[in-house]
């Protein structure tokens, strides 16, 4: 067993006697809400994944951290005599989860659960949480890799869950469960999980009630919640977006079709396309409300504007459009799909179909910049006509073929240019709610994280705010007090 902490190898004998237990806790997404929550660092923080534990461990040093399967840490040795006020369990869900498809499932990883009835049993926490994903409730018997079923066929789905659930209740819990969404508590991702709470300590079981929602809802509209926050708010607009014709391996088909998609209906169809002003070539700039006039046309090229929205890459027969830089960012998943695409616009005046993203405004001619790129791939990808070669001018615009076209409050625009990179990781981070505070590429040995780790632990955590928001509601501030005291 490898137990980790800041006190030579020494459980700290000032810990409060109500333990706060985080289980599986990865990279700290649970522990940083139960923080939040509470106003204090969590107790004790098990995980089998080195780089997880030494993330965990730059992030809240006052943790005792067990660099160990669930199974191999004694919840008796590993809590003393000391009371658990709150464990919570968020268990490997990939074979759980309905992205795992058709493929064979691992009754030892889906049985991972069961360590939360091993707490229960042993050390009895006041307050068990447990995350996973929608499909968890669904948790049934498996043989060679496939769900198994009953003597006469019937489904056995859920059999294993229900004796879950009564294993908790015949050790004293009461027992609830229910899906909630990370956009409906002021997170920026439409996250969806489900959540199990049990407790023994005679208190009921409580919900909390969502703070943000959709913002043409008549609660938002009325002032009883907030709007959600949106995929705008995890952008750094000062990363540069390279254009997507510049790329020494061309994208993929699919990735073509998908940004074509996006392009078409969060730009060129769109009533209100997202505006940011392009502040050069790396494209910086705060988003820029389009009822404001655009700068004046200098030589660094302030006058384009930059319309964005994210793609999202995934494999398969995903044939959506994206999303919207108004709406939150999709579930952040172990391996990094989503892109932001920015399409470069110039004003359409006296015959200007565009320039360079890169160069100054200048005299412009029928096949300036990269203007015949995006007209051919505006064309290949969804033109409805016959369109025109690269070599001759622009054809007359019309409703049916828009060539590119977007029309921003009365003023026609061109695209002159399509970048595309994939979110950083610190954008995932964001959008799964935690502060730009917390570290996320750097091990306190001074280790570098790989951008491929960083986004692995942040698929794999918990929504701060929204473990914390479950929290405060089912701790009142007298118990919040003493589990700080």
């Amino acid at each position: 067993m490898h137990f980790f902490n800041n006190h030579a190898g020494q459980l700290d004998l000032h810990l409060p006697q109500s333990l706060v237990i985080d289980n599986f806790a990865g990279g700290g997404g649970a522990s940083t809400g139960l923080e939040m929550a509470l106003g204090r660092p969590v107790d004790i923080s098990i995980n089998h994944d080195p780089e997880a534990v030494a993330m965990h461990t730059a992030n809240h040093p006052d943790t005792a951290h067990y660099c160990e399967s669930v199974w191999e840490v004694d919840p008796r040795k590993a809590c003393g005599n000391r009371e658990v006020e709150i464990a919570w369990f968020s268990p490997d869900c990939k074979h759980f989860s309905k992205a795992k498809g058709g493929k064979p499932v691992d009754r030892n990883i889906r049985g991972l659960a069961w360590v939360a009835v091993r707490w229960a049993a042993t050390v009895k926490p006041k307050i068990i949480m447990l995350e996973n994903v929608e499909e968890f409730k669904t948790w049934g018997p498996v043989r060679d890799g496939a769900p198994f079923l009953g003597q006469k066929g019937q489904s056995l789905k859920g059999k294993n869950f229900k004796t879950f659930v009564n294993a908790l209740k015949k050790l004293g819990y009461i027992v609830d469960w229910k899906e909630l969404r990370a956009c409906d508590f002021g997170v920026p991702t439409t996250r969806k999980r489900f959540f199990l709470i049990a407790r023994c300590d005679g208190n009921p079981i409580s919900w909390p009630t969502p703070t943000h929602g959709d913002p043409a809802s008549l609660e938002v509209q009325s002032g009883k919640l907030k709007p959600w926050k949106t995929a705008a708010d995890i952008i750094d607009w000062s990363i540069p977006c390279p254009s997507i014709f510049e790329r020494k391996r061309p994208l993929a088909e699919n990735t073509m079709k998908r940004i074509a998609r996006g392009l078409q209906r969060f730009v060129i169809e769109s009533d209100k396309p997202f505006i940011i002003g392009a502040g050069g070539p790396a494209y910086a700039g705060k988003p820029r409300p389009i009822d404001k006039p655009v700068n004046t046309i200098t030589t660094q090229n302030h006058s384009q504007l930059v319309c964005a929205f994210l793609a999202k890459h995934y494999g398969g027969n995903y044939t959506g459009s994206g999303i919207s830089m108004n709406a939150p960012t999709d579930t952040v998943t172990t391996v990094d799909h989503h892109a932001l695409i920015a399409s470069n616009l110039v004003k359409l005046r006296n015959g200007c179909i565009g320039t360079d993203v890169r160069e100054p405004v200048h005299t412009i001619t029928s096949g300036g910049g990269h203007i015949g790129e995006v007209r051919a791939f505006l064309v290949k990808y969804y033109g409805t006509g016959e369109g025109c070669t690269v070599n001759e001018p622009l054809h007359t615009v019309t409703t049916k073929d828009r060539f590119g076209l977007v029309t921003i409050k009365g003023e026609d625009y061109q695209i002159v240019d399509i970048g595309m990179r994939m979110l950083s990781p610190r954008e995932l981070y964001r959008a799964q709610g935690f502060p730009d505070s917390y570290v996320i590429d750097t091990l306190p040995d001074g280790t570098k994280l790989s951008k491929a780790a960083q986004v692995r632990m942040c698929g794999n955590s918990v929504c701060p705010p929204l473990a914390a928001a479950l929290i405060k509601t089912n701790t009142s501030q007298t118990i919040r007090r003493s589990v700080a005291a």
